[in-house]
């Protein structure tokens, strides 16, 4: 791969980029290079929204696709090849676009440090549900916004503004200036771009990247960017060589496959999580809560599935619901391929059974039959857009009244993500009755001492875990069945 610059389109034209540190982020760009001041930097770690603009990259099909992100964690470098749209794109004074006017409409914005982040989710919101012919519930907008914080007028306004947005005739953004750039710059080399002893490859097929991986074992494996970009915005690391895997399309593939002989998913390591997730709650529809408060809409629409599992990071949402559901994970080291289940492959606190040169191909996922009972928890302290203090998804296999097999996976409880062995035990074999839960509950001080933290005490860990278990139970419950039960308490 030769040495070029970062191409991408941006206001109307395509740019070229260079003299700048790969790890230059994509908000440092715009505000201090573009002097696009419109997007704003707030918290600088995905989580506030201010900084929210919109990516833009042609699909499998070459349509283009249009994804809010956040900038402030995003590295330049992953631009290229795609479109970059910030809130100076979409309108001005003269012509606000529909989100801009309806938040002028109701009264949306007041001192206005959010709005920018904010107009750009609605956009986004607006364009897709235009584009399908729908058109979202409050609820609905409410999640798509997830993303974006405000302090001043609180989300009331904002989501009459989303609903407003609607009521008049469709004013789309002109795409076909859009995706004729892109095909353009589609056509462009790998990029590998350097400056000043840093280097940032972005090879375009599974051989280049195994070869990269093996050539430079010790280089940072760059996906998504949502949590690497912190240890640039944080942690003021540095990282002289980043291997993305963005651009890699088999890499991206979700595709039906066989597992053991029962039908499965195979998702792609680079498979964005809400690709991931969408096509995992087709799976396991219990699963769809979980999705919605899985991190939030920017951050899932630009980090990975397989970088969520590659981490390793205890309080993952992605690793309990994958191991619950029997996953394997597929690593590569140059051509030969490695499967193991995905609860072996975490050892201890961010140790993983990962070789030098290897890396996280896939993800295999075999769907649950209809004797599969699952149940998924997050419990935070927030609703959206916070880490888990406990995350448990609860897979039992029941037959004639008794449990075949029981998967209790537990994020936020131990060193690793991990299944419950001595819960597991006391319930399989057994008859799915109430002692049978309470018995379970009663183990799980045998699988976990949880640690103290700013998300929650030892004991509230383990408290809430067991209440879990109970919870199960009850959901197992047909309607009649929990009344007569609850009854029964009340009367006790």
């Amino acid at each position: 791969m030769n040495t070029r610059p970062i191409r991408f389109f941006h206001r109307g034209q395509v740019a070229e980029v260079t003299g700048l540190p790969a790890t230059t982020t994509v908000l440092q760009y715009l505000r201090e290079h573009a002097h696009c001041t419109g997007t704003k930097e707030g918290c600088a770690e995905g989580d506030c929204g201010a900084c929210t603009v919109i990516q833009g990259e042609l699909d499998a099909q070459g349509q283009l696709q249009l994804r809010n992100v956040n900038a402030c964690t995003q590295f330049l470098p992953t631009m290229d090849g795609r479109a970059l749209l910030t809130v100076e794109d979409l309108g001005g004074p003269e012509a606000l676009n529909p989100a801009q006017q309806a938040l002028v409409d109701c009264h949306g914005s007041q001192c206005g440090f959010c709005t920018p982040g904010f107009v750009m989710t609605m956009t986004t919101c607006y364009e897709a549900h235009q584009a399908a012919g729908t058109r979202p519930d409050r609820q609905e907008l409410a999640d798509a916004l997830a993303g974006n914080l405000c302090r001043c007028t609180g989300y009331r306004p904002i989501l009459d503004a989303g609903e407003r947005m609607f009521d008049a005739p469709a004013r789309l953004l002109d795409r076909e200036p859009i995706a004729a750039a892109l095909r353009e710059l589609a056509r462009d080399e790998p990029l590998d771009y350097r400056h000043a002893g840093q280097r940032f490859h972005a090879p375009q097929t599974l051989p280049d990247l195994a070869l990269l991986r093996e050539t430079y074992p010790q280089a940072t494996l760059l996906a998504g960017s949502t949590d690497i970009g912190l240890w640039v915005n944080k942690q003021f690391r540095e990282l002289p060589e980043l291997i993305y895997t963005g651009r890699v399309e088999a890499l991206r593939e979700i595709r039906s496959e066989d597992f053991n002989g029962q039908p499965g998913l195979w998702i792609g390591a680079a498979a964005s999580l809400e690709d991931a997730w969408g096509q995992l709650t087709e799976l396991a529809p219990s699963l769809a809560e979980l999705w919605r408060r899985f991190a939030s809409p920017p951050v899932r629409h630009a980090g990975t599935l397989g970088g969520n599992i590659a981490n390793g990071s205890p309080i993952g949402d992605g690793a309990p619901a994958l191991i619950a559901l029997g996953a394997d994970v597929i690593l590569r080291r140059g051509t030969q391929q490695r499967r193991l289940p995905l609860q072996d492959f975490y050892l201890d606190y961010l140790k993983k059974d990962l070789q030098p040169g290897e890396f996280v191909e896939a993800l295999h996922v075999p769907k649950p039959d209809t004797s599969w009972a699952i149940s998924a928890h997050k419990v935070s302290k927030r609703h959206d857009s916070d880490i888990s203090a406990v995350c448990a998804v609860l897979a039992l296999q029941l037959r004639n009244g008794s449990v075949q097999q029981a998967r209790f996976v537990f994020g936020g409880m131990a060193a690793i993500v991990k299944r419950a062995a001595a819960a597991e035990a006391a319930v399989v074999g057994q008859p799915w009755v109430e002692a049978t839960a309470e018995a379970a509950a009663a183990a799980l001080v045998n699988d976990f001492k949880p640690m103290t933290d700013v998300r929650a005490s030892s004991a509230y860990r383990l408290k809430v875990a067991q209440n879990l278990l109970r919870k199960l139970w009850l959901e197992s419950l047909d309607r009649r069945t929990l009344t007569v039960w609850r009854i029964a308490r009340l009367a006790a």
